[in-house]
């Protein structure tokens, strides 16, 4: 076995063992299309239940900002689309937006961007796109002005649809006639250091091709794999094959070193009958997997060992949207605080509280350890330190021997080899 199998083989125990290292890259986006969603405080408290450590809104809700004040929970917010106009063409009215939306609840919240539009490049209004870019430069000077707020990243979230190409990844490209639009953004966002966010959603992908193997590799589970033919790379998920796609259409617009975040990625647990796909079971697949994916830091084929930080779509669901079921049924959880399904996000010593014939979360995830550990010069100091005895919520001890075992025999096979 090879130095760098084994290297991998490590990563992902310590991920599964420890894996507080790896929840900073989890997020949930927070949507508001409803009319019965629970105060403030309590999102606050449902959040802190569980390991996710970042929360997306499409606004500046000023009720969540606050109820997340020291909570160590960041926040993404949202200019909407019907503002970015006027935050472009005039420097006043972006100050003016964070001295009401931003400067009020640093440092005490923890902001770490902001999204100046949503799909705008494929919102069918032309101007709207144009002016994205002056907007985000005036609300980063804005922002810099003020010394709580000068770290805040400016940026703008793109749907898939800005690709020409995605299939296979390596061959990933931007449609031409967006191409001089997206480099004048993406150059602004290299010299703000700031992310490309993209929404990929592999049940889409799935929807064009109902295919039983192409449901397979949408959710994460076991198949036969996709090979590029260019790369030579092989995918075993189509989360992965998108983002590669999108970060060879960023390393072909000339920006290699600008980061990606996934704004938005989910499944929806119910849709119409003709909705293929539509089950609670392939909900807890897809987001079950995709966190357990996530954790254990393997990156992409193209980008090996760098996780993708990711918010789930969605916190709730939202009644009010239109369109097909399934827009209204993506929330990890009701406006009740039940959750529609176990999704492995529950923090150790709490329970996600389901309804009545949900799905259990026998199938997926591993309970997750007390506190934050580091890995430890023995198993045993590690098992001490990372399950406390008596827990009442610790692994199967032969699970737990298992992993420890098999860490220790990694470790002993990797000193051999260095």
């Amino acid at each position: 076995m090879e130095k760098s199998q084994l290297i991998s083989i490590l990563v992902l125990f310590q991920a599964f063992i420890c894996p507080s290292k790896s929840q900073s890259f989890v997020g949930v986006n927070y949507g508001e299309v409803a009319d019965n969603l629970p105060p403030a405080s309590t999102t606050a408290s449902l959040l802190q239940s569980t390991t996710i450590s970042k929360l997306r809104l499409y606004g500046a809700d000023h009720a969540i900002i606050q109820s997340l004040a020291g909570t160590g929970i960041s926040l993404v917010l949202g200019v909407p689309n019907s503002d970015v106009p006027s935050l472009a063409s005039d420097p006043a009215a972006a100050a003016s937006w964070a001295a009401s939306n931003v400067l009020p609840f640093v440092p005490a919240s923890s902001i770490s961007a902001v999204s100046v539009g949503n799909e705008a490049l494929n919102s069918g209004d032309p101007s709207l796109a144009g002016n994205i870019l002056p907007a985000m430069q005036n609300l980063r000077a804005a922002l810099a002005a003020a010394p709580a707020a000068a770290g805040i990243k400016v940026t703008t979230v793109h749907s898939m649809a800005v690709m020409a190409q995605s299939d296979p990844p390596s061959a990933g490209a931007f449609h031409a006639d967006l191409a001089g639009e997206l480099a004048g953004m993406v150059g602004f966002l290299r010299e703000a250091g700031s992310p490309f966010m993209v929404n990929p959603y592999p049940f889409f992908a799935y929807r064009s091709d109902p295919r039983p193997e192409t449901l397979a590799f949408c959710l994460f589970q076991p198949n036969a794999g996709r090979v590029d033919p260019a790369s030579g790379m092989t995918y075993s998920n189509m989360f992965d094959a998108q983002v590669d796609a999108v970060r060879a259409a960023l390393d072909g617009l000339g920006f290699p070193e600008v980061e990606i975040v996934v704004a938005e990625t989910g499944w929806p647990y119910k849709g119409d009958p003709e909705e293929a796909g539509t089950t609670v079971e392939n909900a807890m697949a897809f987001n079950g997997n995709l966190v357990a994916h996530l954790r254990s830091m393997a990156g992409t084929p193209r980008m090996p060992g760098r996780p993708v930080e990711t918010y789930i779509f969605a916190l709730y669901d939202e009644n009010l949207k239109g369109g097909p079921t399934s827009e209204r049924s993506f929330g990890l959880y009701r406006a009740d605080g039940t959750s529609n399904y176990d999704a492995g996000l529950a923090k150790s010593g709490s329970t996600a509280t389901s309804s009545p014939g949900s799905a259990s979360s026998s199938s997926i995830g591993l309970v997750q350890p007390e506190g934050s550990c580091t890995s430890a010069e023995t198993a045993q100091q590690t098992a001490e330190e990372c399950y406390p005895t008596g827990a009442g919520d610790s692994p199967a001890p032969y699970r737990m021997r298992f992993l420890f075992l098999a860490y220790g025999a990694a470790m002993l096979l990797l000193t051999k080899v260095m």
